[in-house]
């Protein structure tokens, strides 16, 4: 993480130096027109100058850089539950959940503690999706947006005996992106790879304070993403589909307790094991991401051909997605519902099965293939 830390310190340097070079500029500008009027009014000019490098140098910066304000964040609502509702499939529950959780802290001029959102599912189901289309439409420049951050348990904390290290990094990290922008979003993806404990030094960063040293944390957002509870998630769904009860069926509050059962008591002890942020009820909400169907899958599909292949939504038949359907893997045994995937390993699947030169050359599809392929 010191190194990932010093790279984004090294970006951002270069770009407020374009910034201060460009508003410098305007400045020599202003000053080089001063000398060719008349003394009265030069004085004036430079009274000017003053007003607009003491009191206008924000609104000049932000004309070249992404600002904390509305125009850096765009809490786009329509936008988000437009995007869950047509480009994530299968998960009605978190739908409902992330946009009504999103939506009544950002409206919210003064809210009691920071929004703590922990997605629990199997691999493949569209967790770090989501967190994808959040910052799209939360931020004007999405994941690449300065206040959108961004962390890996397995690159950044891949030692056990580091722990007191990564500690002073990860609460120096968090501090430091907040002094910028008091509505900072971080995405800690692995969670449950995350050595014991780690989690519990951000405690403060995500409870009822008013100020911490100055700064306002309550207006943050903190996502966590883990595959912890994806077996039971699963199990719960699975016995449900066994009494003929429809999955749309299945609610929050049918799972969520399950969820946190299973992130404070996890066989590896990491992650959320026994971690005070669950302790101390800081955890907004554990949104469970439903293992996804093959109906669920097919849409994935269908979207991977839209997106990669020159493709008109009639002329993808049924053959090329049942094709691409038996090359992924699916549970129970006997039943063959859910993929053990996700949609993970759509995207190579579909391009395993569009490259079989001899069948697609053939127009075994009746399709034509996209020019960058």
């Amino acid at each position: 993480m010191l190194i990932a830390t010093t790279s984004m310190s090294f970006t951002s340097q270069k770009h407020n130096t374009r910034v201060t070079m460009s508003v410098s500029l305007v400045i020599q500008i202003l000053i080089l027109s001063a000398n060719y009027v008349e003394p009265a009014y030069g004085l004036g000019m430079f009274s000017a100058i003053t007003s607009i490098f003491n009191g206008g140098y924000d609104s000049i910066r932000c004309k070249f850089a992404t600002c904390c304000d509305d125009w850096g964040i765009i809490k786009n609502y329509t936008g988000l539950e437009h995007d869950l509702a047509s480009k994530l499939h299968g998960q009605h529950l978190v739908q409902k959940t992330v946009v009504g959780h999103i939506r009544g802290h950002l409206q919210s001029h003064d809210p009691p503690k920071a929004l703590v959102l922990s997605f629990h599912g199997p691999t493949g189901v569209g967790k770090n999706f989501v967190s994808k289309i959040i910052a799209d439409n939360v931020y004007k420049d999405g994941l690449n947006s300065p206040f959108v951050h961004m962390i890996s348990a397995t690159r950044e904390f891949p030692h056990e005996g580091m722990i007191p290290f990564y500690k002073d990094q990860l609460k120096s990290w968090i501090e430091g992106n907040m002094t910028k922008c008091e509505q900072s979003m971080f995405i800690f993806d692995e969670v449950d790879k995350l050595p014991a404990r780690l989690l519990d030094v951000i405690k403060p960063y995500m409870d009822y304070y008013q100020h911490l040293n100055g700064i306002n944390y309550r207006k943050a957002i903190f996502v966590f993403l883990s595959n912890t509870g994806g077996t039971d998630i699963a199990k719960v769904l699975l016995d449900q589909w066994k009494t003929g009860r429809s999955r749309e069926a299945l609610k929050l509050s049918e799972v969520e307790d399950t969820v946190m059962r299973a992130a404070v008591n996890t066989e590896n002890k990491n992650g959320l094991w026994h971690s005070q942020l669950i302790s101390s009820h800081l955890i907004t909400a554990y949104v469970p991401f439903l293992p996804l169907e093959k109906e669920h899958v097919r849409k994935c599909i269908m979207d991977c051909l839209l997106s990669r292949y020159s493709l008109q939504i009639n002329n993808i038949h049924d053959k090329i997605i049942d094709d691409i359907v038996k090359e992924l893997t699916f549970f129970p045994p006997a039943e063959q519902i859910f993929s053990s995937t996700g949609c993970k390993r759509v995207s190579e699947k579909v391009d395993y099965v569009m490259m079989d030169n001899d069948e697609y050359s053939n127009s075994k599809y009746n399709t034509k293939r996209h020019s960058e392929f």
